[in-house]
């Protein structure tokens, strides 16, 4: 299986290719340059494989939640691109590509009692966050829905140990660990998804079957409202020219 995977949801661009499981990947924290960058990485990454883009079984991308205008770049992509070569499309979640990499460690290490908190900083305040556990056969799976939520009153976490992944964790002066307490046996707040994992949890949900044509392919916000205006930044509103 050849499948092309984009992350463009924070202030990193990643751009991978997952070839019968083989990952490569262009990765680079570069805020505001991911228009830039990451059409011309694809065709990089397709020509050190050597393979054209007609030569795609799906394309994906992380769907969110994220920055609002990375997002809609990734699926905006994904979709022309889906539509262009007939392709059908997969839609990862962020916040579960972000957990990715912490759920594989501990899986390696055979933890099997620790769960998985991602979060990214949602600026104005908030965090967008999700839970990960383990189910009775050991399968992971989320606990509830992603939220987006002040990070001093996320919900409390169930019973158990629990490592958090993201920059969520370093937002408002770290309120969300403070909040969390004790539960909270580790966590990287500098981590940012990576199109490699979204390649990675793609490529399984491919085989299974769960992908969708282009036109079906949603963004996942969280929030409507992307921006404060001046007055509710506390700023000064510039007075109409008379």
């Amino acid at each position: 299986m050849k499948l092309l995977a984009i992350e463009t949801a924070t202030e990193a661009c990643s751009v991978a290719l997952c070839l019968d499981g083989e990952i490569i990947e262009r990765h680079q924290i570069a805020p505001r340059r991911h228009a830039e960058l990451t059409l011309p990485w694809i065709d990089e990454l397709l020509a050190e494989a050597g393979i054209s883009r007609s030569q795609l079984d799906a394309i994906a991308c992380g769907r969110g939640p994220g920055a609002f205008t990375g997002v809609r770049l990734a699926v905006a992509i994904t979709q022309g691109l889906g539509f262009a070569l007939d392709r059908p499309v997969v839609g990862v979640s962020t916040l579960h590509a972000l957990a990715w990499s912490v759920m594989r460690e501990l899986d390696t290490l055979g933890y099997t009692r620790s769960g998985v908190l991602a979060a990214i900083d949602a600026r104005m305040g908030e965090v967008y966050l999700a839970r990960y556990a383990r189910d009775d056969s050991s399968h992971w799976q989320p606990l509830g829905d992603e939220q987006l939520a002040a990070p001093a009153h996320v919900p409390a976490l169930e019973h158990g140990e629990w490592l958090g992944v993201g920059t969520g964790f370093a937002a408002e002066s770290g309120a969300l660990p403070n909040a969390l307490g004790s539960r909270l046996i580790q966590c990287d707040a500098t981590a940012l998804p990576r199109a490699a994992d979204v390649a990675r949890l793609a490529a399984m949900a491919f085989v299974k079957g769960e992908h969708t044509p282009p036109e079906a392919l949603q963004p996942a916000y969280l929030r409507n409202k992307v921006a404060f205006t001046l007055r509710e930044q506390g700023k000064p509103t510039p007075a109409l020219p008379t």
